[in-house]
């Protein structure tokens, strides 16, 4: 038995960076600047500290869950205990839309970078996507990208969370200098219109916080491989979220101090400029850029890690082809579902630079929708195991429990069509009618499976 199990070697630390760096990606570099031209300095600010609560609200159940069910894949496990094989089914395969998002999301982000390091370098016209033309070296560039990324995970997850430790202190580093920046050249004067988008603008901010924060989550996926007591798996998951809502509204204080109106309008790369801006050198920029590419590899390298143990824990359970459930027999990784998601970044860039805002949309439905099942099973947790050994408790009432579900149920609306939040029609709505075909196929096939697998045991035993 010991050769299919995972190896339990993660620390506590290995635990924060995973979180942290998950959360911490490239999306504070790329779509600061929309986030304020959207809403606003404190307009964003505020759709942070909103979002930022229903992550603490949804992280709070997560971390109580969590450390009662230490077992890989996380939501998997809990929702199947609550709420029945359907649902948890239909959760782990949404936060698994989420995941592969945010991997499909940094193929993508990666060429992205080059472009703003060296203008006009791109060869090799291949198509146009939505007004975008895509290159066959930029796409390489990306795909690569994922190759290595891939490999890494392939070889071990320790070796997964040493990289981790490196490149998350390295994106600490560089936003703390964008802070201090901040704090001594920028001009205060920008925050004249900090609600220049009004309600609509912080709707528009709020609907991509489930993507900029998902990752803390990451931890109950990796929990039957962390050596650490069940009651600091939920500690350090509330902690990384802390730390990512601070930095997040750091950085939309960082920006709109070091980018006026006018420059902010016509900047790509609205963290980087801003940067540049403060401390009068585009080195700075490039400084700022090269904490943006760590982000890339901490949140790209947290998310093949969640998604293959949610893929694994699926198919240990049956509802997916026992290929996904493969481990490695020498490193203890899952092999089979990591390459299935490396692939799948491997192709992305394909897609071109336009995919960037319809990844994070359609992935923050699935993300959304996993938290809101997440939230109703630590309710019905709450009512029908009230002796569940829970080593650490998210109070002493079931509240955030509802208001998760609320906060949830809220955000789905957002992206439902009629609000001025609402997914793009074809192509993010496209991506989710994909995914839930995918999921559709798999659901159907695993179950005639299992009842064929029962009738012939049924036959077996009556011709016995």
């Amino acid at each position: 038995m010991g050769e299919n199990k995972l190896n339990k070697i993660l620390s506590s630390f290995d635990l924060l960076v995973l979180a942290l760096g998950a959360m911490l990606g490239w999306g504070w570099v790329v779509l600061s600047g929309s986030w304020i031209a959207s809403a606003g300095a404190m307009g964003a600010v505020v759709a942070f500290i909103i979002g930022g609560f229903l992550v603490i609200c949804v992280g709070l159940n997560y971390a109580e869950l969590s450390s009662a069910m230490p077992k890989v894949g996380g939501e998997h496990e809990y929702v199947h205990r609550a709420l029945g094989y359907k649902a948890s089914f239909i959760a782990s395969w949404a936060i698994t839309l989420g995941y592969i998002s945010v991997v499909t999301f940094e193929a993508v982000a990666l060429p992205t970078v080059i472009d703003y390091l060296l203008p006009d370098y791109q060869a090799g016209y291949l198509w146009t996507v939505a007004g975008w033309d895509v290159h066959l070296n930029w796409v390489l560039i990306g795909s690569v990208g994922a190759l290595i990324i891939t490999i890494i995970n392939y070889f071990g997850v320790k070796q997964a969370a040493v990289m981790q430790t490196v490149f998350t202190l390295m994106i600490v580093g560089v936003g703390m200098m964008l802070i201090f920046g901040a704090g001594m050249f920028g001009d205060t004067k920008n925050l004249a219109h900090g609600f220049s988008g009004g309600a609509g603008g912080i709707m528009t901010v709020l609907v991509m916080v489930p993507f900029l924060f998902v990752g803390f989550d990451v931890i109950p996926q990796v929990a039957e491989e962390a050596n650490v007591p069940p009651r600091k798996i939920g500690r350090f998951l509330i902690l990384s979220v802390v730390g990512a809502i601070v930095f997040y509204i750091a950085v939309t204080f960082g920006v709109s101090l070091g980018l006026s109106s006018s420059q902010l309008a016509t900047s790509e790369l609205a963290t980087a400029d801003a940067m540049a801006n403060l401390f009068g050198s585009d080195l700075f920029g490039n400084i700022l850029i090269i904490g943006g590419v760590a982000g890339i590899i901490t949140s790209w390298n947290s998310f093949i890690i969640g998604g293959s143990r949610v893929l694994y824990a699926m198919a240990q359970s049956g509802m997916l082809p026992e290929w996904f459930g493969t481990l490695h027999p020498k490193h203890k990784t899952p092999s089979n579902a990591i390459l299935f998601i490396g692939s799948l970044s491997m192709l992305a860039p394909l897609l071109g630079r336009s995919a960037l805002v319809w990844i994070v949309n359609a992935g923050g439905l699935g993300i959304v929708s996993a938290y809101f099942l997440v939230a109703l099973s630590f309710i019905v947790l709450r009512k029908r195991e009230p002796t569940l050994e829970r080593p650490f408790r998210a109070g002493k009432t079931p509240v955030f429990g509802y208001l998760a579900l609320l906060l949830s149920l809220g955000f789905i609306v957002l992206y439902m069509p009629g609000m001025s939040a609402a997914l793009v029609w074809p192509y993010e709505w496209l991506m989710i009618a994909a995914w839930t075909m995918l999921g559709a196929y798999f659901f159907i096939r695993m179950n005639r499976g299992a009842y064929a697998r029962q009738m012939t045991r049924v036959r077996e035993h009556y011709e016995a």
